[in-house]
């Protein structure tokens, strides 16, 4: 029996800066950094990045593979291994940089079933000349809020309440008159067409499923009566 205390653990291991490619490698870089004579250095070089080629083929449709794979042996070297590699020697002090901070946006937004999107669009409603095109766009944006607003309550909705949104939206630069806006039972109407579609979708591929299975359960019974 195999003595207990001899056995290495995990927890007791060094960690490794990129653990993806496994201990192995790191262990073969680790004897890399013991060789003494540079060439020996380039040759077991060459021979890590083949095998860490193979241990991570996802990244062979990356941009720069070759390069990725060479600033990875420097990192998991610790920045310490000294051989010849085709491409400039990345620096600790650049991966220990934090990034610098992204803006994010900060905006209110008026009526979270209306979104922030929508109120973009009044906005550029808003800069668009007199004409049929700002007509038709105010036309089309109102009747998405109407859509969006029967999204979250389809019991009752008042078109007047629309067209008062429109107006408070755009700082009272766009109106529309409320029988331009789309019949609330025609909105509804596309709901559930959209709803049974998708229902006849997941039910037609749960039928071709149990099709699959029982060709399947029959196939398993032919076979066993051949036996």
């Amino acid at each position: 029996m195999a003595n207990i205390t001899s056995l290495e653990y995990n927890t007791e291991r060094t960690l490794m800066s990129i653990p993806e490619y496994g201990r192995n490698v790191q262990n073969m870089i680790n004897h890399c950094l013991t060789l003494t004579d540079k060439e020996e250095r380039n040759k077991c070089a060459k021979a890590i990045i083949v095998v860490m080629g193979q241990v991570t083929p996802q990244l062979r449709d990356v941009e720069d593979y070759n390069h990725r794979l060479w600033d990875h042996l420097f990192i998991m070297s610790n920045f310490q291994l000294d051989v010849d590699s085709p491409y400039p020697k990345p620096s600790a002090d650049f991966f220990e940089k934090k990034p610098d901070k992204i803006p994010y946006p900060q905006r209110k937004i008026k009526n979270g079933h209306y979104g922030i999107i929508m109120e973009d669009l009044i906005d550029a409603a808003v800069k668009l000349p007199d004409g049929e095109e700002k007509l038709f766009l105010v036309k089309r944006i109102a009747n998405l809020l109407k859509t969006s607003f029967l999204l979250w309550n389809r019991n009752t909705v008042n078109d007047e309440v629309i067209v008062k949104h429109l107006e408070q939206y755009s700082k009272g630069q766009l109106t529309i008159s409320p029988e331009e806006l789309t019949n609330t039972a025609e909105i509804l109407s596309h709901f559930k067409v959209n709803y049974n579609k998708s229902s006849f979708e997941i039910s037609g591929n749960k039928r071709n499923n149990k099709r699959t299975n029982y060709k399947k359960s029959n196939n398993h019974r032919n076979n066993y009566r051949k036996k």
